[in-house]
């Protein structure tokens, strides 16, 4: 597994961006990206050559109409899916040459996802929910009870530890699926509207918690329309028909 970080040499078509990769500025650097959907009889290209640089420590926000194509970019930015074409790199690693078992070793590591729906396993405690990510990245129980516990205190959930999804109300359950996806400690943060089906109260708390891991230093992306959220990005991109409309640098003391 480990050779296909290491072994594989550039390709030709990759040498344009290796000193973008290794001076260090660039999380993610994707590159002519097409991603097709065959439904039926048809065909919809949901990400349409799409090219897009992310900086360390950035805050993302990606906006724009149902449909656009948002989470389709977000599954292959955290490499939750492939394109069709494009290549992706991610940490300095293609990650559009990945198998899927190094892939998923990847994005256990390096990213945190946040759904929309929660994707919480239901007969999993909210513990054992945020546990699960550290057991399969090889933590001792002791070391996955005791950060479990921290990141619920941390959401304000320490005293739902034993509770199953189903006991826990929308607003409780995005909390937890916020500490599973902090349980690794990944350097990217990836949310599909996080708080879409969520009250204000409870969308504020989790404006707090996204606030918190800007000041930590994570690159955040987040596909949203919540002004709370977009009030702490330092650029917000408009996606429209699987391309981006508009790219504007915001608020320029976000990152402070």
């Amino acid at each position: 597994m480990e050779n296909e970080f290491f072994e594989k040499a550039p390709d030709i078509e990759d040498i344009a961006v290796l000193s973008e990769i290794t001076d260090g500025r660039f999380l993610i650097l994707a590159t002519n990206l097409i991603k097709d959907y065959e439904i039926g009889d048809f065909i919809v290209r949901a990400v349409d050559d799409l090219s897009l640089k992310i900086e360390k420590t950035s805050f993302i926000i990606i906006k724009g109409p149902s449909g656009a194509g948002k989470t389709t970019l977000l599954n292959l930015i955290g490499g939750l899916d492939l394109p069709n074409m494009g290549t992706i790199y991610s940490h300095g690693v293609k990650i559009t040459n990945l198998q899927e078992e190094s892939l998923a070793t990847f994005r256990l590591i390096n990213t945190g996802f946040i759904f929309q729906n929660y994707n919480l396993i239901s007969t999993l405690t909210a513990e054992e929910n945020i546990m699960f990510p550290m057991k399969l990245a090889g933590m001792s129980l002791k070391e996955q009870r005791e950060r479990a516990l921290n990141l619920l205190n941390q959401v304000g959930l320490g005293d739902r530890r034993e509770h199953l999804p189903f006991q826990l109300s929308a607003g409780e359950q995005q909390r937890v699926a916020i500490a599973r996806a902090l349980a690794n400690d990944p350097p990217f943060i990836i949310a599909d509207e996080p708080t879409a089906n969520l009250d204000k109260k409870t969308s504020l708390f989790i404006r707090d918690l996204f606030s918190d891991m800007k000041q930590e230093g994570k690159t955040i992306i987040i596909a949203t329309h919540d002004d709370y959220l977009i009030e702490l990005a330092n650029r917000v991109i408009t996606f429209e028909d699987g391309k981006i409309s508009n790219d504007q640098v915001v608020n320029s003391q976000a990152k402070n």
